[in-house]
């Protein structure tokens, strides 16, 4: 008599591009009475929790909103405080993401930042532009409408000077213009904190991506639900319009 074989487990369906919009740290510091400034405190420890656990995982790219072209309407001390954050995770953590082998890329006009900020930055890229692993994309003053006028721009521009015919213009055309043009498509998109809307985000690029809004705040947020976020985006069926 033969003998069964033993079912496998379907091997999980990674998603290559995974961006995250990390909210919350205002009200986990409110929830403990604490100032602002430590709930965004907490806030960089997830973000290093969250990328070391999407190298683990083997996601290809990792885009984080970590400030958007909205954010300077917050008051100047909490922009400062924003900003010391950002010079101390790329003081202490650019080391292992060179030895990562990580790609570092930033969307967004991050040279409106201070001098110090954009130094560290260009430096940052500049010590991993030649890595060939995981991107890790980070937005930093970054707007999806403001990025859309600005290849809007760029293309008019081609076709005022008859470089470009305007009946060429399509969507790849269009995205070759966008800020994540060496990015692989957004698979999956994340939300903390419950708030269900993009906010300005990849809009162009989540045109198709699976969006997942989820109540944990972004300080609370870790490794176990990135798996948990991958587990859920394996579960649901891209149909891309058709059947």
């Amino acid at each position: 008599m033969a003998t069964a074989a033993i079912p496998q487990a379907a091997p999980v369906v990674l998603p290559r591009h995974v961006a995250i919009i990390m909210d919350g740290n205002g009200r986990w510091a409110a929830a403990r009475r604490l100032p602002r400034a430590m709930g965004h405190r907490a806030g960089v420890e997830s973000v290093r929790a969250v990328t070391r656990a999407a190298r683990t995982l083997g996601i290809e790219a990792l885009t984080l909103y970590a400030f958007s072209s909205e954010n300077w309407r917050r008051p100047a001390e909490e922009i400062g405080g924003l900003m010391k954050l950002l010079k101390l995770f790329i003081r202490n953590d650019l080391a292992e993401l060179v030895r990562e082998g990580v790609q570092l890329r930033v969307l967004g006009d991050y040279r409106r930042f201070p001098a110090d900020v954009v130094e560290l930055i260009d430096d940052a890229l500049a010590q991993t532009g030649g890595n060939r692993g995981p991107i890790l994309a980070i937005a930093l003053n970054y707007g999806a409408q403001s990025e859309l006028v600005e290849a809007a721009r760029a293309l008019a521009a081609r076709a005022a000077t008859g470089a470009l015919d305007p009946a060429a213009i399509d969507a790849d055309a269009i995205e070759a213009q966008l800020e994540t043009r060496e990015l692989p498509p957004l698979d999956l998109l994340i939300r903390t904190s419950g708030e269900q809307r993009l906010s300005n985000f990849l809009l162009w690029q989540a045109a198709y991506a699976e969006l997942l809004f989820v109540d944990t705040l972004w300080p609370d947020f870790g490794a176990d639900d990135l798996a948990a976020a991958v587990e859920a985006f394996a579960r649901r069926q891209r149909r891309y319009g058709g059947l």
